[in-house]
């Protein structure tokens, strides 16, 4: 049973950003100290990151689901809570990770690189970081954004040089093994190799990889066989090499219709009519094999391919096919655009944008759309009414009851943001002047105190020099005296 693994679905969940926190500040002599809350750590992110020491996707197949931490939420005393962990994915060489409909999300080709799949939600922030000059201690914090839920495909694709294709049996792995290091399982009937094999050959100062690709037959582009399972691993090969068994008893079989057919294959699967090919016409230490080889390599040669007769048993022919693939890789590479530094890319918005979009839809119901607006909703607390008001501002300011008001919303019309919706009932008509209201604020602070304030003291301290002498003596206070004292001290 074969442990190779090159494609897999994975369920990706990153972490959900930690909930602020609402507190006041208490301590003894001071009963209203403040707001306090610290703010929610942020979610831990999911990320792929390509290890060479990982060559199959096998570990996914059995732990598909995967999950980064949650951050942790705030506490008083503005403690903030800790950020989640950050889940980190090795992958091997040559991924693509793609979207269930086949979108192409990252190719992970090279050492190192990585793509961030899920990104972890922001954490709420707490009363303390949403106190301001107007809203001094408020009575609500912010909830935790939800991290990224999505299901993606990953695929292996082979990153070799050379690929060599053919019918099962034809001697392929057998090559592999003599010309590399490659230990692949040999055996003399069809379909013996299961999982595309690489092996690092080294000839004179150049250095390339190969890859025997299994289960070519016809009919293999069109899922038959195994063809369709492993004709991508030959889709980042820079050679194709055809071994032909020239020694075959199956009937209706020569060396020109198994090129014909692989041909075909590779034709229909589309996108390596541009690869050069060499043909390696194998099994020639059988003396039917050698007279064939002789036979077709003529033909062959008239179709513009570059023809070797080899044996893997003795090695014949080997180092002059060896010798052919280094130098048709070695111009692959220098015919390929050199490698560039990642670029930065700055995209500025648009002076025009607001940041929001807005749709009627067919049922007289409008959608808002927009990175901003549906945060905000996903991070307020519907339960508090203060956490309301101030999201209802903030939307405000951003200039969603303007752009509603002018794609034809009228009150009470159903207005839907993110996963909620709304019954619209605007802060803005025609013909008034729009005052800010208190919606937002902490009603704690709408109680007025008993106690007089400074200016009120001064006032009265004022009054009191203005009182004839007479007044001061008859009521029984020295006139010095009663002018550094005020109502509070008289109590």
């Amino acid at each position: 049973m074969t442990t190779f693994v090159d494609r897999v679905v994975l369920h990706m969940q990153a972490g959900d950003g930690g909930h602020g926190c609402a507190s006041i500040h208490r301590e003894k002599f001071k009963p209203f100290g403040g707001p306090d809350g610290g703010n929610g750590g942020h979610g831990g992110s999911v990320s792929l990151v390509v290890d060479p020491q990982v060559t199959t996707l096998l570990d996914f197949h059995f732990r598909p689901h995967l999950k980064a931490e949650n951050g942790k939420g705030g506490a008083g005393s503005n403690r903030d809570g800790a950020n989640g962990h950050d889940l980190v994915i090795k992958v091997p060489n040559g991924t693509v990770v793609q979207t269930l409909d086949g979108q192409v999300l990252a190719d992970m080709v090279g050492a190192g690189t990585t793509f961030e799949a899920a990104r972890g939600g922001r954490g709420g922030r707490g009363n303390a970081s949403l106190a301001n000059a107007k809203r001094k201690a408020p009575g609500f914090a912010e909830l935790g954004e939800p991290g990224d839920r999505l299901d993606v495909v990953l695929e292996l694709k082979s990153v070799a040089d050379v690929g060599l294709v053919g019918f099962p049996s034809a001697g392929k792995s057998s090559l592999i093994s003599v010309i590399s290091a490659a230990k692949p399982k040999i055996a003399d009937y069809p379909f013996t190799t299961l999982v595309p094999n690489l092996g690092v050959v080294r000839v004179d100062n150049h250095t390339f990889t190969v890859a025997d690709v299994p289960g070519l037959i016809p009919g293999a582009a069109t899922g038959k066989g195994l063809g369709l399972e492993f004709l991508r691993h030959v889709e980042r090969c820079a050679v194709l090499v055809h071994v032909i068994d020239t020694a075959t008893l199956e009937p209706g079989r020569d060396p020109l219709a198994d090129i014909e057919t692989i041909e075909a294959e590779l034709s229909e699967y589309g996108g390596l009519a541009d690869r050069p090919r060499l043909v390696a016409l194998n099994k020639i230490d059988v003396p039917d094999g050698r007279d064939l080889a002789e036979i077709v390599r003529p033909d062959l040669e008239e179709r513009g391919f570059r023809v070797f007769e080899v044996s893997t048993a003795t090695r014949e022919g080997l180092k002059e096919l060896m010798y052919a693939m280094a130098e048709v890789v070695e111009e692959s590479r220098k015919a390929a655009p050199p490698a560039e530094p990642t670029r930065i890319v700055i995209r500025p918005k648009a002076v025009d944008d607001a940041g929001f979009t807005i749709e009627a839809e067919e049922d007289g119901s409008f959608t808002v759309r927009g990175v901003r607006p549906e945060r905000w909703v996903r991070q307020t607390n519907f339960e508090n009414d203060e956490a309301i008001g101030f999201l209802a501002d903030r939307l405000a300011r951003l200039g969603v009851e303007d752009k509603l008001a002018k794609v034809g919303a009228k009150p009470g019309d159903l207005v839907r943001i993110g996963e909620r919706e709304f019954d619209w009932q605007p802060t803005l008509y025609a013909g008034t002047e729009f005052v800010p209201g208190s919606r937002g604020t902490d009603v704690r602070l709408e109680e007025k105190s008993t106690r007089a304030s400074a200016a009120e003291r001064l006032a009265a301290r004022k009054a009191r020099r203005q009182r004839p002498a007479d007044e001061q003596e008859a009521g029984g206070l020295d006139a010095d005296v009663s002018d550094d004292l005020d109502d509070d001290d008289l109590e």
